[in-house]
């Protein structure tokens, strides 16, 4: 069927309007906004609303929370914070550093919001306006940056507006980073050339070798702190200096140092931390990662060996105390999978097994650990970094 010039400009018009071609396949959607009450008793609420990598949120937020003073008759309640606030908190305290919250750098009690799995992603601070870009597809979680404690006693609500400015146009379904594919530079021969353990001075084997990462050193340095990691001090010395200055400025110590291990001759090029505050000297999710003399695609490829910190051992080389790692080491090999991803700057990832997977051994203290053998890949987006 011909259509006529009139008719064709009526067409064109019903699209441009929207009318046959919904405006999310422009990118720019039609705003939407969604009111969401956030009790001030409640660890997260699940906001029903999901939303696509890339896009763009709005956030305003009224109303009161109230901290009881409670009876003061022990130590805790006296270092406990009391009062009453709005979206952006209670200022933050030397006392705080006792406790933990989510988001280091919100006020204690302010709004906060997170996109996924709370075991993974980072939350972000919202307080009383915020604009927010999405990385990644997930759920909108809203909650307050106070302890079970606090939520046992608090009282008063955030009332939350969100407005939807962009719909984005990630895939809806690629929810916490995108699909896993294979990943072509990843070859069996590249994979016999990795050293399967890491090693200690006196070249005892170590921790396993459970993830890759392809990117440049900018690129590797910016998907860890993004994600929330945070680079450990490489000496005692500045161990000291920086706990100090740390406390000083109200913030949670997570850059305790840790031991220096080899693979391909050398020391570790970056060792980075995830760790609850407090926590920390006993409990916390690190890594080392060295820059291989391999490329892929035209980019470095690096060494990772992961591990959870769970407690303290002996260390079976010299009767000393050292850290015990949780030894179903997988689980930290998913951890940083989930936080990286979910930072949007991964762009492939897999699951990889060698011809010669390590499925059980003992790190250079003595602790054993058990794997599946299967080594993480992760490729971050190529942006104009050296």
């Amino acid at each position: 069927m011909r259509l006529s010039i009139a008719q064709s400009t009526k067409l064109f018009g019903l699209i441009l309007a929207g009318t046959l071609i919904s405006p999310s396949s422009f990118g720019q959607a039609a705003k939407k906004s969604y009111k969401i009450h956030v009790p001030a008793n409640k660890e997260w609420v699940d906001t029903n609303i999901d939303v696509r990598g890339g896009a763009k949120l709005k956030f305003t937020a009224t109303g009161q929370v109230t901290y009881p003073a409670g009876d003061q008759s022990s130590y805790e309640s006296k270092l406990h914070t009391a009062g009453t606030f709005g979206p952006d908190g209670l200022t933050r305290r030397f006392a705080d550093l006792l406790h933990e919250y989510v988001v280091g750098n919100a006020g204690h009690g302010a709004l906060i919001g997170r996109i996924g799995s709370a075991d993974y992603v980072q939350a972000f601070a919202v307080g009383t306006s915020k604009e927010f870009d999405v990385p990644v597809a997930g759920r909108l979680f809203l909650g307050l940056n106070q302890s079970e404690k606090d939520a046992a006693t608090a009282t008063g609500s955030f009332e939350v507006t969100v407005d939807v400015l962009d719909e984005g146009i990630g895939e809806a379904s690629a929810i916490g980073g995108p699909e896993e594919t294979r990943i072509a530079g990843i070859t069996p021969e590249l994979l016999a050339r990795i050293p399967r353990r890491v090693s200690d001075p006196a070249k005892n084997p170590g921790d396993m070798v459970n993830v890759l990462i392809v990117g440049t050193q900018d690129q590797v340095v910016q998907v860890f702190t993004t994600a929330g990691w945070v680079q450990v001090d490489k000496t005692v010395r500045s161990t000291a200096m920086n706990a100090v200055m740390e406390s000083l400025e109200k913030k949670d110590y997570l850059t305790m140092p840790m031991s220096i291990l080899y693979l391909f001759d050398r020391s570790q090029d970056y060792g980075f931390a995830h760790a609850e505050p407090v926590r920390v000297a006993m409990s916390r999710n690190h890594l080392r990662a060295w820059k291989s003399p391999y490329e892929v695609e035209g980019r470095p490829l690096w060494c990772v060996a992961a591990t959870h910190d769970i407690g303290f051992e002996r260390d079976q080389r010299n009767n000393g105390i050292t850290h015990k790692i949780d030894p179903a080491i997988d689980g930290e090999r998913e951890y940083v999978n989930g936080t990286l991803s979910g930072t949007g700057l991964v762009v492939q990832r897999d699951h990889v097994t060698p011809a010669s997977p390590l499925t059980t051994a003992k790190t250079a203290t003595g602790g054993e650990f058990h794997s599946d053998g299967r080594i993480l890949v992760l490729v971050l987006k190529n942006t104009a970094t050296k």
